[in-house]
């Protein structure tokens, strides 16, 4: 394994990078991504489809980078759901080569974050931070606490920035335990009021039950958060922006996102 591998695995620490999609495709992103992955970005309309494969083609030019193989030979997959065991939509993977290296990508419009780590399951979401219906949507998605913090923000804008606390925590979590939003999110209590890191407890038939969740820096007006398997002597959390390959071929990389 490589060097940024071996890192991961020695401080049991999480890389997360965070990237923009361009509005045109760089040269070779479409050659480094399956059959399945092309067939999905020809499903999507415009920038959607453009923006998944730029995504794509870095989450894999990224998880290459850990396990020093050519991206295009990657091979991904999923787990069985935890909860009905369908093969389909449970936590993404890696199929080949054999790797205890764990993902999690998540994109709102063209803004993107992949988390990274060894050894433990994990989960990221953001939000591009849009106008809704506050009220209408955390009556779906609160537990009774959530609605209390949500509640006692007054300004429109700050019952925004509670609603949007609340939810990538909360998608965080079940993209962690790889169930997603089928479950009932109002039985994830994610404690907003804390600033955290904060436990959340979120059982399945199988995996792990406690999340050690995380609020990442909102920037450009994007929200997110990170959730891990809880566990002793969890390392560092590692922000990094990609932005382009080096003349090796490799993400740029130990730029740390202010």
């Amino acid at each position: 394994m490589t060097a940024a591998y071996e890192y991961l695995r020695d401080h049991d620490a999480v890389h997360v990078w965070r990237g923009r999609a361009p509005d045109t495709l760089a040269p070779g992103d479409t050659d480094l991504l399956s059959e399945e992955e092309l067939a999905q970005a020809r499903r999507l309309g415009e920038p959607a489809a453009t923006r998944y494969a730029s995504a794509h083609a870095a989450l894999r030019r990224i998880l290459a980078h850990y396990l020093g193989e050519d991206p295009r030979d990657l091979v991904l997959g999923r787990r069985p759901c935890p909860r009905c065991a369908h093969p389909r939509h449970g936590r993404p993977r890696i199929d080949w080569p054999h790797t205890d290296l764990d993902f999690n990508l998540s994109r709102s419009g063209p803004h993107w974050l992949l988390a990274v780590l060894v050894g433990r399951q994990v989960g990221v979401d953001l939000e591009d931070g849009r106008d809704l219906d506050v009220e209408g949507a955390s009556r779906l998605v609160m537990s009774p606490c959530e609605l209390a913090h949500v509640d006692a923000h007054e300004g429109e804008r700050e019952r925004l920035h509670a609603f949007f606390r609340c939810w990538t925590r909360k998608e965080a979590v079940v993209k962690a335990s790889g169930v997603g939003i089928i479950t009932n999110l109002r039985e994830v209590d994610v404690q907003p009021a804390d600033d955290g890191p904060v436990l959340v407890g979120h059982a399945l038939p199988t995996g792990p039950d406690t999340w050690l969740v995380e609020d990442l820096p909102v920037v450009d007006g994007v929200f997110a958060a990170l959730a891990r398997q809880a566990g002793t002597a969890l390392g560092p959390v590692v922000l990094r922006r990609y932005e382009s390959l080096d003349s090796q071929g490799e993400p740029t990389r130990g730029v740390l996102v202010p």
